[in-house]
């Protein structure tokens, strides 16, 4: 996931929902130290040295204060990365499930978000990695922390085809003091957003959003969004979100209110059976372009100049790709994870072939 301190534009939109936070009154959660992780997915960075780690087993969102940190500035590039992880973890790389990625602001040092182990005895772990190539386990029980539970979350089905609970938070950015946070919650219009304020203090139930998905010819309200980006068009706030099978929707950030409910606009269909990974927007030679990752169909360079004229998609798309245009980055393949690095390179988990190791690299932004 990404560089994830905005201060222009609030959270994205889903395939079905969105919601906003109302102000909250309660008093700001105390911090302590020894937090325990039932699980760990979603990262994304805060004000400060403030990481927020999402527990989508728990719904719940927790805050860690990574204080100053040390090592060398950077994240140096490294060959066989998962072998080296999974030395670190002492086990072995098909043990090892990387679920985010996030790059700290300031020191450039990258966090993995890490689950440890198989199925039912799977660990969380937080590592970090700096300019000198040093891997290091984050000692999450020495951490100041403060967490706050997420309402109306999905209950825990194992047994069915897709288990909600881990859809509980699929995508988190931080804006103007609040945590925006997308993914599933029980109610019948399931997908969320949901806005905590920074430092916590409550969460209301939010605002619904649904879209229209071209290729299945149908409005849509129960997908997630899976990854999101704040970009402002035409001079006002927008949010950028990415669906599964894989719409493109836009919508002002105004227009989500707590308790409310709105439709985006679908300005793409990039393709079905393929789930987006990540996406953020970066300039170039005085141009800005969306950056997205996707399980199955590469890397997308999308010209955000296309953004504002952009025909709604609201009838059934035969095509496979409608909407605005983009290229595909052919020199990237098997993308895990992606974060933007700096104004010129993004970081880069990847696995280019399936018997091959992860590498990890610092890309110039095409």
């Amino acid at each position: 996931m990404r560089v994830r301190v905005f201060t222009a534009v609030v959270a994205a939109g889903a395939t079905c929902a969105v919601l906003l936070a109302a102000r909250p009154t309660a008093a700001p959660v105390a911090p302590s130290t020894g937090v325990t992780l039932k699980a760990i997915g979603p990262l994304a960075f805060g004000p400060g040295h403030i990481l927020f780690a999402a527990d989508t087993d728990a719904a719940a969102i927790v805050a860690l204060d990574l204080g100053a940190g040390k090592g060398a500035p950077g994240a140096k590039p490294t060959a066989d990365f998962d072998q080296q992880l999974a030395s670190l973890l002492g086990t072995t790389p098909s043990a090892v499930a990387i679920t985010d990625m996030a790059v700290q602001p300031g020191t450039r040092h990258a966090y993995f978000s890490v689950m440890r182990g198989t199925g039912a005895d799977a660990k969380p772990a937080l590592v970090r990695l700096d300019g000198a190539g040093t891997l290091t386990l984050v000692a999450l029980d020495k951490v100041p922390y403060t967490t706050v539970a997420l309402p109306n979350a999905p209950a825990a089905a194992p047994t069915e085809r897709r288990n909600p609970r881990p859809l509980s938070v699929t995508d988190m950015v931080f804006h103007d003091g609040r945590l925006l946070v997308a993914g599933l919650s029980n109610e019948e219009f399931s997908s969320k957003l949901r806005a905590v304020k920074y430092p916590f203090e409550s969460v209301d139930a939010g605002t619904s959003v649904e879209i229209y998905h071209g290729n299945h010819g149908a409005l849509e309200t129960r997908s997630p969004v899976y990854t999101l980006t704040p970009y402002a068009i035409g001079g006002t706030p927008h949010l950028l979100a990415g669906y599964l099978c894989t719409p493109l929707v836009k919508f002002p950030a105004s227009v989500v209110t707590a308790g409310g409910k709105v439709r985006g606009t679908t300005i793409a269909e990039l393709g079905n059976r393929n789930r987006p990974i990540d996406m953020f927007v970066y300039s170039k030679d005085g141009k800005d372009y969306l950056l997205m990752s996707n399980t199955s169909r590469g890397v997308m360079k999308i010209p955000a100049d296309t953004f504002g004229a952009a025909a709604p998609i609201t009838e059934r798309v035969e095509a496979e790709k409608a909407g605005v245009p983009y290229e595909t980055v052919t020199s990237l393949t098997g993308v895990e994870q992606m974060d933007l690095f700096d104004k010129t390179h993004a970081l880069v988990l990847a696995r280019p072939a399936a018997d091959a190791p992860r590498t990890l690299t610092l890309v110039p932004l095409p």
